[in-house]
């Protein structure tokens, strides 16, 4: 019995390597990619599922988004201005078994792809539009790596352009234009208020020369605002001022001194 014993104990721990190599876990965000014999068997996970130890071979591939950082880089506008460009690239995989079989390291290859298409769309645009239409500009660059690497079983869900680094002279520059246009803006407002001003000032004038009394009664508003400053004699010609105008008036200005 004890030589039964002896002889199966080496048996069990190879059914225990076995079994241990054959039973595989992954997480929620997380699947295989399984090679059989060097020929694509399947994709497995999540949860615990098994394999042929020594024949099968597994990849484990992550599903979460991954942020790519790209560095800042020297890009030549379409009017010949050289800035710096840095952005941000979010994918994800969404076919398991196309990211491994279709490329050879799709981390380097999506890395790569994002620079030189992010070169490629900011030197068709100038720098005008490279500052004012970031929106535009991430939306083509996520539309044309989403279409390079559809094959690839990768989905890119987001491109952002943190920073635009311009030369001194750029920004000096830049910062005259801005300058001289507030300066045109503050210029045409000025002029149409001046024509504004004239168009109802012509209006008064015909108005008033169509009805004398109304200009009358303006010219003695006039003077009853003039007589309102302290210790001021306002002299006018008598033939201008009728008796009950100057009569108005000087009850005005009796008010005022009371006051």
């Amino acid at each position: 019995m004890v030589d039964f014993n002896a002889s199966l104990f080496p048996a069990l721990i190879v059914v225990f390597l076995i079994l241990s190599q054959s039973i595989k876990m992954v997480n929620e965000y997380e699947r295989v990619v399984i090679f059989r014999l060097g020929r694509l068997s399947g994709i497995k996970g999540p949860g615990i599922f098994l394999i042929i130890p020594l024949v099968d071979k597994v990849i484990k591939v992550d599903l979460r988004v991954v942020t790519v950082d790209i560095p800042k880089q020297a890009v030549i506008t379409r009017d010949n201005v050289t800035v710096e460009v840095d952005a941000v690239v979010y994918y994800k995989i969404v076919e398991p078994g196309a990211a491994i079989t279709q490329v050879e390291n799709y981390k380097f290859a999506t890395y790569a792809l994002s620079q030189t298409t992010l070169r490629d769309v900011l030197g068709q645009m100038e720098l005008d539009g490279l500052l004012s239409e970031r929106e535009s500009i991430n939306k083509r660059i996520q539309e044309l790596l989403d279409a390079y690497t559809d094959p690839w079983g990768i989905k890119v869900t987001g491109v952002t352009i943190r920073d635009v680094s311009l030369p001194d002279t750029m920004k000096r520059a830049i910062a005259k234009q801005a300058e001289a246009e507030r300066e045109k803006r503050s210029r045409i407002i000025l002029a149409e208020g001046e024509s504004q001003a004239g168009q109802k000032m012509s209006e008064a004038a015909a108005f008033y020369q169509g009805v004398p009394t109304a200009i009358k009664l303006r010219e003695l508003q006039t003077l009853a605002e003039i007589a309102r400053e302290k210790n001021l004699i306002v002299v006018t010609q008598s033939q201008v001022l009728e008796t009950g105008n100057i009569a108005a008036l000087s009850q005005a200005i009796s008010r005022k001194k009371e006051e």
